[in-house]
């Protein structure tokens, strides 16, 4: 494994590509998911910009067996042909099925796999470092990114971070915290960013960047690539202005429309990307219950969302 390869690799838009399902049966779509793919690249998503998830929450990883989530992801790596690197969601309460997940996603010749702490039970730090080395061992030649799940699980303290720092093919952290006046969000940042690549998850971009995270967690990119790229070019250029601006006028209505459909409709993930996909033209679907199908209930405020976001191409 070329350590700093995959370090400089892992740098960009952190896009997390839903899984679509065919509304007959809910099975897998991955025609459909395969043309979203296509979609990305066609509108400029590329190794220098971006890493594509498989199989993340967005993704459903949480409804899918086992041989879905890799057939999922060979599609997504298939249909990536190198162009842009790709990581494959690995989370499970199961570290003997963590340790096939990982083996099966170096095999396929995805680039990272995403692992977060077990959930249902909050496990100590001890528990989920041997988790973590044991996917290491089982999968050497593939990067791991640890994803801090705080609120399904245990938080990954700054300590926890330290000992991870440890094992070599631990490469990045998906990094959000709790926000409290300890500011962990901010120390592991600027304690950790020559180790790690961090992938910021807490929408706080332009504070992250200045102290060292090179990539951001970015759901509008999977129905407008071209806004996650302008914003990774200012954050990389240190147009912060620019880029609070943005998340202020084009971010922000998209995570308040999430929070109010979380609050008074469903949870999940994804649900709300879906449908904006569907509104400029892509394939798409529903997600698998029990998260329910919002596409009828939310479409007028979606649609509402993406014009004072000033989306381009709906098709309405």
């Amino acid at each position: 494994m070329d350590f700093d390869f995959l370090k400089k690799r892992l740098e960009g838009c952190y896009v997390t590509v839903p899984t679509m399902f065919k509304d007959s049966d809910l099975g897998l779509n991955l025609d459909a998911t395969r043309s979203n793919v296509r979609f990305l690249m066609e509108r400029g998503i590329n190794e220098e910009n971006a890493v594509i998830l498989s199989g993340g929450a967005a993704g459903d990883f949480s409804t899918m067996t086992f041989d879905e989530r890799i057939a999922v992801a060979k599609a997504i790596v298939e249909e990536a042909d190198g162009k842009m690197p790709v990581a494959m969601g690995a989370q499970t309460t199961n570290t003997m099925e963590l340790c096939r997940l990982v083996k099966s996603a170096q095999d396929l010749g995805a680039d990272f796999v995403q692992i977060s702490p077990p959930f249902y039970f909050e496990h100590t730090e001890d528990d989920f470092y041997e988790f973590v080395q044991s996917a290491a061992e089982a999968a050497p030649e593939i990067g791991i990114i640890i994803y801090n799940t705080f609120w399904t699980s245990g938080n990954v303290s700054t300590d926890l971070v330290d000992r991870l720092a440890k094992i070599p093919n631990v490469i990045g952290l998906k990094w959000a915290t709790p926000r409290s006046d300890s500011m962990e969000f901010e120390t592991v940042c600027s304690r950790f960013n020559d180790r790690f690549t961090i992938i910021d998850n807490n929408l706080l971009f332009a504070i992250s960047f200045m102290m060292g995270a090179r990539a951001i967690e970015m759901h509008p990119c999977n129905y407008w690539p071209e806004f996650g790229i302008k914003m990774l070019e200012d954050l990389r250029e240190g147009r912060y202005e620019n880029v609070q601006k943005d998340m202020i006028e084009k971010v922000m209505p998209f995570y308040k429309l999430w929070t109010l459909i979380e609050s008074e409709f469903t949870s999940g993930d994804g649900y709300l990307d879906k449908l904006c996909m569907e509104l400029v033209g892509l394939p798409s679907s529903r997600c698998r219950p029990p998260t329910r199908d919002i596409r009828n209930h939310y479409r007028i405020k979606t649609v509402e969302m993406m014009k004072k976001s000033g989306v381009p191409g709906l098709k309405i």
